[in-house]
């Protein structure tokens, strides 16, 4: 049986408004959010999950959302597009985009403490990717970081890139990615912001109460990193790139 807190959650979404406080039926803490976005999860049929995206992994990001460290979403498969994607904007409350760095697993990586090394070692490509989050609350101080975490940290969808063919013998942690959207530089940042590292991130991700309560990260599964840069939020049709310097482009049109 679905929880009052993960039916509001689906509730708000088949609706397209913006999720109100839970109220009494909040979680009370993040293991508590990570519990009801399982819940969540189950309800979409996104068990297991297509990926994961991380997160608030700059401390700027952490104190805007009132996170002592990172957080992390499932991923559904329906969301998941290939470069070039095209979307409708009318399908998403206040759109924006985020400048990933985007992995696929080859081997999985069990829940619990997990070195830059082992995390590294469980990937099987990379790639510029793109994701699109929605600013589908009022007030996040009023909504509380556990709800903020049940309802997946932003997430809407995403866009993946082409694999980079010499991954392994990049520095990823010096790879710029630069953001254009509707033909402007809005942003740009490096691999390092991620946590240090995009592999730290991930060793993160497999370490967190994310991958407990999901029974660890599966090979096939796409990973969000984390971006590079602050979101940028959409107001209407327009594009979207994303290029990395070592890792390629990515393109995203709301029509």
């Amino acid at each position: 049986m679905t929880s009052p807190a993960a039916t509001a959650i689906l509730a708000a979404r088949r609706a397209r408004l913006n999720l109100a406080p839970l109220g009494a039926h909040a979680p009370h803490d993040a293991a508590g959010g990570y519990a009801v976005q399982r819940e969540v999860a189950q309800a979409m049929g996104a068990i297991p999950p297509a990926g994961f995206k991380i997160g608030a992994t700059t401390k700027q990001m952490q104190a805007y959302l009132g996170l002592a460290g990172p957080a992390a979403g499932f991923v559904p498969a329906s969301g998941l597009h290939a470069t070039p994607a095209q979307v409708r904007f009318a399908d998403f409350v206040a759109p924006g985009v985020e400048c990933e760095v985007g992995l696929r697993l080859g081997a999985d990586l069990p829940p619990g403490p997990c070195t830059q090394d082992q995390a590294r070692d469980a990937v099987a490509e990379v790639f510029a990717a793109i994701e699109i989050v929605e600013k589908r609350y009022d007030d996040l101080a009023a909504l509380g970081t556990p709800t903020l975490i049940a309802d997946q940290v932003f997430h809407a969808a995403g866009v993946l890139g082409v694999p980079a063919a010499n991954w392994r013998d990049l520095d990823l942690g010096a790879t710029r990615g630069r953001m254009h959207v509707g033909g402007e530089l809005r942003g740009e940042g490096v691999g390092a912001d991620l946590l240090g590292h995009p592999f730290a991130a991930l060793a993160w991700l497999a370490a967190s109460p994310a991958a407990a309560v999901f029974g660890g990260l599966r090979a096939g599964q796409v990973v969000f990193l984390g971006s590079v840069t602050p979101p940028i939020w959409i107001e209407g049709p327009t594009e979207v790139e994303v290029a990395f310097d070592t890792l390629g482009r990515v393109s995203l049109r709301f029509v």
